[in-house]
């Protein structure tokens, strides 16, 4: 089998396996070629494979927990960039797209923290699906949010959902749309297990951290 054909049937197990994750691959000065879905030490890598996105509905019912960890040291950053609670932050991916990164949903929002291109660009965010550039914006948000509604937590998080002006127009109030009634409290319940230390446990037989290895001929 050349070594074409090699690196294109592991790239798919990759794909396969890892559900929705860009491939990432360097070579070794051994000569050992590292073929990751989770770069350690990204600047060793260089892109190779982009995966195709995930819809939003499929994501938030395919938590990715191996992500969820990974991801922490993005949002105990962007908490502290923006004077948030890295639990707040933790809620709101969750239930915006289960930790999935590469989440697009039919409205157009995109990413972790479900941004919408506009909300991406007003916050400088160049490409929603990067992990480091998708929380950063959705913290700023959250942030410009916390002071508009005076730190009400409950209209912050309608706000996020519904945009500010539904909640304006809803004299202050979380608005009258189901799916905004559905997503403060479900948010909030998340938010309490976060900051709790006690994070909801999600199956992980779906999800491995595959780190392969070949040799180049």
């Amino acid at each position: 089998m050349t070594r074409r054909r090699i690196l294109a049937l592991i790239c798919f197990t990759l794909l396969c396996s890892s559900a929705h994750a860009d491939i990432y691959a360097y070579t070794g000065s051994d000569g050992v070629i590292h073929l990751t879905n989770l770069p350690q030490h990204k600047e060793q890598y260089r892109l190779v494979m982009r995966t195709p996105k995930m819809a939003t509905h499929i994501a938030r019912q395919h938590v990715n927990p191996i992500a969820r960890s990974e991801l922490q040291p993005l949002v105990t950053a962007a908490a502290k960039q923006y004077g948030l609670s890295a639990a707040l932050l933790n809620a709101v991916i969750r239930v915006e797209s289960g930790f999935n990164p590469g989440a697009v949903s039919s409205k157009g929002a995109m990413g972790l923290m479900q941004l919408m291109p506009a909300t991406a660009s007003r916050f400088g965010v160049q490409n929603p699906f990067d992990a480091a550039e998708n929380i950063r914006g959705g913290a700023a948000y959250l942030a410009d949010l916390m002071r508009k509604f005076g730190g009400d937590l409950r209209l912050v998080l309608a706000a996020y959902n519904a945009g500010s002006q539904a909640v304006i127009q809803a004299g202050y109030h979380i608005p009258p749309f189901q799916e905004t009634q559905n997503y403060v409290p479900e948010v909030m319940e998340y938010y309490q297990k976060f900051a709790d230390g006690t994070p909801p446990q999600e199956a992980s037989t779906r999800w491995i951290k595959p780190v392969i290895q070949i040799s180049s001929p």
